[in-house]
C-alpha cells in the first residue's frame, strides 16, 4: 500500500490523549464544565465553512471488476490474492444489501448465510450508492483522497475521480480534491503538475465544493515530524501560495500539535499553518473515549479556535467514530457525539469526519455489519453491536447527519446524544404491521382522509380504517406506510413540498421514511425525499408534510399497533 497516515500514526501517536489529564490538572468532570466558546468565523457559510464534510477514500478494488490496478485493493495485504483469514487489509465487514454487485473472497460464508462477498468501489453503482447515503444523511460534502498520483496505482485514483464527480453530481453532494502528500519524493513540482494536468478540470463540476467563491483543495501531511514528510517549511509555503495563485481555497491536514508543540509536529512551521486558509489537525490515534475527547477540547480545540480566530484562517478539527475493532471504543454513539458536542461547543467553523469508507483502520461510519450474522464465519470481525448494544448498519451516518444538525443550529446543542443506535429495529420491520400514528401536536389519529383521495391529516379521535398504516420495510432501515383507506403507499409528493398523500404503488425514495425513535416514547418521520420532517402543521390543523429541519412537538407522534 505504501506509506500513508496509517503508518504514521502507529509510529508516532504515542498513546492516547487520556495521559495527559492529570498532567495539566483537568479530569472528565473539569473539562466538561468548560464554558462554549462564540468565535467568529473567518469566512462566510460555504461548501465547507458551516458544513460536514467526510473523508472519502475510494480505494477498494476487486479482481475482475476491470480497474487498471487490477487486484484486491485495500482489502487484503496481498492485492494478488482473495481477502481470507490470512491475507486481511481491513478490521470491519461492510453492509453489502445495498450493492448490486459483490466479489467472492477467500472467506468462508456470513454466520446468518450466504457468500462472504466484497464491493469494488471501482463499480460507479458503489459509489452512486455511498453518495446517496450521504445525501439521505444531510453530509454536505466529501474529500476525496488522492495519494501519490505517479505510481502504479495512479490510473485507478485517476478513475475514481471522474466516479466521484458523476456520484455528486447525481446525488446532489459535493466534494473536492485531499491530496495526502505522504511518502511524495518530489511532492513540490508533482502536485503542481498533477494539479494543473489532471484535477483541476473537476473544479468545473457543479458538485465541486467552492468557499469564499474559490475551489477547494486540501493537503494533508505539512508539519508531521516523521521521515514520511520530510518537507521543509519553505517549500510547503510555496505549495500552498501556488495554490492560492490558482485561485484556490485550501486546507490544511496538520498535526494535532500544529500551535501547542511536541513530538508530532515539526518545529518553524507556525508560518505554513498560518498561510492556510482552514486548518483541519488529525486526531486519529490520539483519543480513544469520552474523557480524551474533553482532555482535546481543553488542550487543543479552544486554543485552536481561538488561533486560527486571530489570524483569519477557518477551523474544521476531525470527528472520529472510533474503531469498532477495538472493544467498546465506539461506546454505540457516545463517543463520537461527545466530539460533537465538544466542537460544537467550541464554535468551529466546520467539521472533518475521519473517516466515511475506511474499513482498513475500523473507524468508517459507512454502513457496517450490524451484528454476528452478517460478518464472515471464524473471522473474528467485530460488528456495530461489539459491546452489546444493537445498532443498524446506518448508525454512524444517521449520527453524523445529527452532529451537522448540531453544528449548523438546527437542534439545540446537547451532550445528549439525541440519536437512537436502531431504527424502529436492527432488522427490517415485518411487512404489514398495522401501525397507526396520533399526533402530539392536537392528539388526533392520522388519517388517509376521503378513502386516500385527500392527503393525510391528523383530525380523527378513533382509529377506523382510514387510520391504519401497514408499515411495510423500504430497505436500508427505513420504511414506508400503506394506507389501508386505499391499499397505496404514502408518498412525501413533490420532493416533500406537497402534503403526504396515499397515491402511490411502489416504494421510492418519496416513500421512504427513516423513523426516528425519541427520548419521551414518541417517533418522528424523516422524509428521504428531502431530508425533511413530517409536522402535523398547524397544531394538526393542516395536512401531514415533511418540511421541518427539527423534531418539535408537532413532529413527534405515538406510534399504536394493531
Amino acid at each position: 500500500m505504501g506509506l500513508s497516515r496509517r503508518t504514521f500514526l502507529s509510529t508516532a501517536a504515542g498513546g492516547t490523549a487520556a495521559a495527559g489529564l492529570a498532567a495539566i490538572g483537568l479530569d472528565a468532570r473539569t473539562a466538561a464544565a468548560s464554558p462554549a466558546v462564540a468565535s467568529p468565523a473567518a469566512s462566510a457559510p460555504g461548501d465547507v465553512v458551516g458544513k460536514i464534510t467526510v473523508g472519502y477514500q475510494g480505494w477498494f478494488a476487486c479482481a475482475g471488476d476491470g480497474a487498471p490496478i487490477n487486484g484486491w485493493w485495500h482489502w487484503a495485504q496481498n492485492w494478488g490474492q482473495a481477502p481470507s483469514p490470512s491475507n486481511n487489509g481491513i478490521k470491519a465487514w461492510p453492509d453489502m444489501r445495498e450493492y448490486s454487485k459483490g466479489y467472492q473472497t477467500g472467506f468462508s460464508n456470513l454466520n446468518g448465510g450466504g457468500p462472504a462477498t466484497l464491493y469494488s468501489s471501482y463499480d460507479q453503482q458503489t459509489v452512486d450508492t455511498q453518495f446517496l447515503w450521504m445525501k439521505q444523511n444531510n453530509i454536505d460534502t466529501a474529500a476525496l483522497q488522492r495519494f501519490n498520483p505517479t505510481g502504479g496505482e495512479g490510473p485507478t485514483r485517476d478513475a475514481m475521480a471522474g466516479k466521484v464527480r458523476s456520484a455528486a453530481e447525481k446525488q446532489g453532494v459535493k466534494f473536492y480534491i485531499m491530496y495526502d502528500v505522504s511518502g511524495w519524493t518530489s511532492m513540490q513540482s508533482d502536485i503542481k503538475a498533477d494539479w494543473t494536468n489532471k484535477m483541476a478540470t473537476h473544479t468545473a463540476s457543479s458538485a465541486y465544493a467552492r468557499q469564499n467563491g474559490k475551489p477547494v483543495v486540501c493537503i494533508w501531511g505539512f508539519g508531521f515530524n516523521d521521515n514520511n514528510h520530510p518537507f521543509t517549511a519553505d517549500a510547503c509555503l510555496d505549495v500552498i501560495n501556488w495554490f492560492k495563485g490558482q485561485g484556490c481555497y485550501v486546507i490544511g491536514g496538520v498535526p494535532r500539535e500544529w500551535r501547542t508543540g511536541g513530538s508530532g509536529t515539526r518545529t518553524g512551521f507556525i508560518d505554513v499553518y498560518h498561510a492556510f486558509n482552514m486548518l483541519s489537525p488529525w486526531m486519529v490515534g490520539a483519543i480513544g473515549n469520552v474523557g480524551d475527547s474533553d482532555n482535546a477540547y481543553n488542550t487543543y480545540t479552544v486554543g485552536d479556535e481561538a488561533d486560527c480566530s486571530s489570524h483569519g484562517v477557518d477551523y474544521q478539527p476531525c470527528v472520529l467514530p472510533g474503531d469498532v475493532s477495538v472493544p467498546g471504543q465506539r461506546a454505540h454513539g457516545d463517543f463520537m457525539w461527545r466530539q460533537f458536542y465538544n466542537m460544537c461547543r467550541a464554535g468551529v467553523q466546520g467539521i472533518y469526519i475521519s473517516m466515511f469508507d475506511e474499513y482498513n483502520e475500523g473507524n468508517q461510519i459507512a454502513k457496517t455489519a450490524e451484528n454476528a450474522s452478517q460478518v464472515p464465519a471464524g473471522s473474528g470481525f467485530r460488528a456495530l453491536d461489539e459491546d452489546g448494544t444493537a445498532c443498524s448498519s446506518d448508525y454512524y451516518l444517521r449520527l453524523t447527519g445529527d452532529g451537522g444538525r448540531m453544528l449548523k443550529g438546527q437542534i439545540a446543542l446537547t451532550a445528549t446524544r439525541p440519536t437512537q443506535p436502531v431504527v424502529g429495529s436492527s432488522t427490517p420491520p415485518p411487512s404489514g404491521t398495522v401501525i397507526s400514528l396520533r399526533a402530539r401536536a392536537n392528539s388526533q389519529y392520522v388519517t388517509a382522509d376521503n378513502a386516500g383521495a385527500s392527503p393525510l391529516i391528523a383530525n380523527r379521535t378513533a382509529i377506523g380504517g382510514w387510520e391504519q398504516f401497514d408499515q411495510l420495510d423500504a430497505g436500508g432501515g427505513n420504511i414506508a406506510l400503506r394506507a389501508h383507506a386505499n391499499g397505496q403507499i404514502v408518498c412525501a409528493d413533490n420532493a416533500g413540498a406537497s402534503p403526504l398523500i396515499a397515491n402511490r404503488t411502489a416504494i421510492g425514495p418519496w416513500e421512504s421514511f427513516t423513523l426516528v425513535h425519541n427520548s419521551n416514547g414518541t417517533v418522528s418521520l424523516l422524509s428521504l425525499a428531502n431530508n425533511q420532517y413530517v409536522t402535523a402543521d398547524n397544531a394538526g390543523a393542516s395536512a401531514l408534510i415533511a418540511n421541518r429541519a427539527t423534531i418539535g412537538t408537532w413532529e413527534q407522534f405515538d406510534l399504536i399497533t394493531d
